[in-house]
């Protein structure tokens, strides 16, 4: 399908999941916004070869998706967004009363509230447009749980929550909501704590990605940021009008256990 004219806006996708989902928009015809907190030549080049590559229009834009004013500014900045991939997110991992309140405020900031932010702001330019799809990177933590990982898990809870709420009140419009719940994707930063874990468990690779990092992952396998970019242009396209309010797992049967 052709997303051809759409502008979509990927949040945290300077490298990992937002960055492939970018990718696989831009390759479906999307101009693309690349986003992270960062502002480096690095990341204006990654704009430039996407745009390179695919023919279509890349940018980078700055904005920390931390600060509420920021997110709201990133849509502005923009000009226009056909399309909103709310992927940005980090992780920290504690024990809940050992828990670093700095870390659950910054978890929930950038995890969820930088998608009720940018969602708010994105609505009436899909409104003005008469189009509009908003895709929510949630994960299987938004609908199981871990020990360890409270904010994470809250926050991703949360983006399902907003993601269902977002599509009833959008129910009668041709906007969609829905949230992506990925497991263990093969990423970057995945694929460097490999050796660590390696080390500590003194196993081979394939052992530490099946036992070890894939443990909960009945299928074994990492999910890649290519599928979960395909699916996003999946729910972008006419054959997905009417999926709204959902979540879709890329997470190797994780959930069905």
């Amino acid at each position: 399908m052709s997303l051809s004219g759409k502008t979509a806006i990927v949040t945290g996708s300077n490298s990992g999941i937002g960055l492939g989902v970018a990718w696989e928009l831009a390759r479906a015809g999307a101009d693309v916004v690349l986003n992270s907190f960062t502002n480096s030549p690095e990341d204006y080049a990654l704009a430039a070869q996407i745009a390179q590559e695919t023919g279509v229009e890349a940018r980078y834009i700055q904005a920390d998706m931390s600060n509420g004013d920021d997110c709201r500014a990133l849509i502005e900045k923009a000009g226009s967004c056909d399309i909103l991939v709310n992927n940005a997110g980090i992780q920290h991992v504690a024990p809940i009363d050992e828990f670093p309140v700095d870390k659950w405020n910054a978890i929930i900031a950038i995890n969820l509230n930088s998608a009720f932010h940018t969602t708010a702001a994105a609505l009436p330019m899909m409104r003005k447009a008469g189009w509009g799809r908003i895709v929510n990177i949630a994960s299987a933590h938004g609908l199981t749980a871990s020990p360890y990982k409270a904010a994470y898990v809250s926050a991703k809870h949360g983006i399902v929550g907003m993601t269902k709420t977002v599509a009833l009140e959008t129910a009668q419009e041709p906007i969609t909501c829905n949230a992506i719940c990925p497991g263990y994707v093969l990423t970057p930063l995945v694929e460097a704590q490999i050796p660590d874990t390696m080390k500590e468990y003194n196993m081979s690779r394939e052992d530490v990605i099946k036992n070890v990092m894939l443990e909960r992952q009945p299928s074994k396998q990492f999910a890649t940021v290519e599928q979960l970019g395909g699916t996003a242009v999946f729910l972008c396209s006419a054959a997905a009008e009417q999926i709204t309010g959902t979540t879709i797992s890329v997470d190797g049967g994780w959930t069905a256990l």
